[in-house]
């Protein structure tokens, strides 16, 4: 009998997965009610901050002046918080810039803040007072780096935002030399991304001839300028925002600025960013005629003039290194008032109130050389 051959039965086609039901789509009138019902919640919370913040006036007296209540290692510590907490989607530039707005205004209650600046309006030191203080802190332009000083020491301003040094062009020497007489303290840092740009009437860089702009910018877009317009005059000035005046009054004239000075002289953008580098940024230090507490994340300025021996920068630096506390900076310039002798700037890590860099700076002057202080204050954040 033959055997026969098993038939195989055919595979069962697989069942197509279910398919994944599509998200229901929000109801819009829904969402924004939510999100009106929140603008009330959060309206009603910066009320409340505000009406305790008036409060801390209260408690310092009715004759305490705006500058009495301002206290740069309390916001420095609020800010840390609002990082420290930030679990997103808004970043922690973003969130920083809220807060401080909002304790600006706080502030204002009592009497804005007077901070003076390098003018004319439109510079980055402007834009260092909006960083630091908020917009509700009342800006003094000055003509000069030294009439910033003149005025917080004269007590015409509440504080003075100057800038110290660039990440590619590096020490603004004049801010430096003016530490060596004056009285202000170095109450606190900002750290500003600044992006150049070049800016004229016409907005046609075929039509340019001169180009205003400080020094330091001219530095900052050198490699630009060399390939684009090697042939304009450079003109310098005592800031951007004056280049950005004067390109105002003539086709045939541009200036190297911040965006910022373009919408306050009604000048177009030609090109930009023109910055060689990328992450140029400008650090200011903000002036101030006390010194404050510490913050808990401070960094410490000193001003230091050494005696002719040998090694007597050495012992300066010993007694630092030995307790492991971290040197930033250093910089010297000329004494004024001693022929071919010289200070040194220098920035640590650590506050003056607080070991180990309260140790490490006695047993420095134990040794016979002036030490000064400039300032213990709060890093910069973001």
């Amino acid at each position: 009998m033959a055997r026969k051959t098993p038939t195989t039965k055919p595979a069962k086609a697989a069942k197509p997965a279910t398919e994944a039901k599509p998200a229901a789509k929000p109801d819009l009138g829904e969402v924004r009610a939510q999100i009106d019902g929140i603008d009330q919640q959060i309206q009603a919370l910066i009320a409340e901050r505000a009406r305790w913040a008036h409060q801390v006036g209260k408690a310092k007296g009715k004759l305490a002046a705006a500058v009495d209540y301002y206290r740069p290692e309390r916001e420095a510590q609020v800010l840390r918080r609002v990082v420290d907490r930030n679990d997103g989607p808004l970043s922690d530039e973003v969130l920083v810039r809220v807060f401080r707005e909002v304790m600006s205004a706080c502030l204002a209650q009592q009497e804005p803040l007077k901070i003076g600046y390098l003018g004319p309006e439109g510079t980055f030191s402007q834009q260092a007072v909006h960083k630091h203080f908020g917009h509700s802190a009342h800006g003094l332009p000055m003509a000069s780096i030294e009439e910033v000083f003149q005025e917080v020491a004269a007590g015409n301003a509440d504080f003075g935002v100057v800038p110290v040094e660039n990440s590619g062009q590096g020490t603004i020497q004049v801010t430096l030399d003016l530490f060596l007489t004056s009285p202000l303290k170095i109450c606190g840092e900002v750290e500003l991304r600044v992006h150049q740009h070049l800016l004229s009437r016409s907005g046609r860089i075929e039509d340019i001839e001169r180009i205003y702009a400080h020094p330091q910018a001219f530095a900052q877009a050198a490699g630009w300028l060399r390939t684009h317009l090697p042939r304009a005059e450079k003109v310098p000035v005592s800031s951007n925002a004056e280049g950005a005046r004067r390109a105002r009054n003539a086709d045939d004239a541009a200036a190297i600025a911040g965006e910022s000075a373009g919408l306050v002289y009604g000048l177009k953008r030609v090109a930009g960013p023109i910055e060689d580098r990328s992450d140029n940024t400008t650090r200011f230090l903000v002036l101030g005629r006390e010194s404050f507490p510490p913050s808990g994340h401070d960094r410490t300025s000193l001003l230091v003039f050494i005696r002719d021996r040998p090694g007597a920068l050495y012992g300066v630096l010993e007694p630092l290194a030995r307790r492991g506390i971290s040197m930033n900076r250093i910089e010297s310039r000329p004494a004024h008032g001693h022929l071919w002798q010289y200070a040194f700037f220098i920035d640590v890590a650590g506050h003056r109130d607080e070991a180990p860099l309260k140790d490490a700076l006695d047993e420095i002057a134990r040794q016979g050389d002036e030490v000064r202080v400039l300032g213990s204050y709060p890093v910069a954040i973001l």
